[in-house]
């Protein structure tokens, strides 16, 4: 993985396609490749089955959300602690770490809905 000085982002965000998605994924979090893989190819068979692209777009999302948050390693370790808060947390612990992680996520999909300069 690239390193980065102190709050930038690793690589620019890629633009919202697979090949760019996935090259990204290679780069900054090798390990995900394999659930990218399965969730690729069960977002095109559900495609397929509907004859309908939806799957597919919520795929592109959720893995342009993911790469956008895991670009920034201060924001993925954040996210990664209000995980694991939520994993082991009690009641109160859980709740507030389902809100801060719908945050991070809510923030992550602004940015990448949002016009750029």
């Amino acid at each position: 993985m690239s390193t980065s000085t102190a709050g930038q982002a690793l690589i620019p965000q890629p633009p919202a396609t697979v090949t760019a998605l996935r090259q990204a994924v290679a780069q900054i979090a090798p390990a995900a490749l394999p659930s990218f893989t399965r969730e690729l190819d069960e977002a095109a068979d559900q495609s397929r089955q509907g004859s309908d692209l939806a799957p597919l777009q919520r795929f592109i999302t959720q893995w342009a959300a993911y790469v956008h948050i895991q670009r920034q390693p201060h924001l993925a370790a954040e996210l990664r602690r209000w995980e694991d808060t939520a994993a082991t947390g009690d009641v109160a612990q859980v709740r507030r770490a389902a809100a801060e992680i719908g945050r991070i996520l809510d923030a992550a999909h602004t940015a990448l809905t949002a016009p750029r300069p």
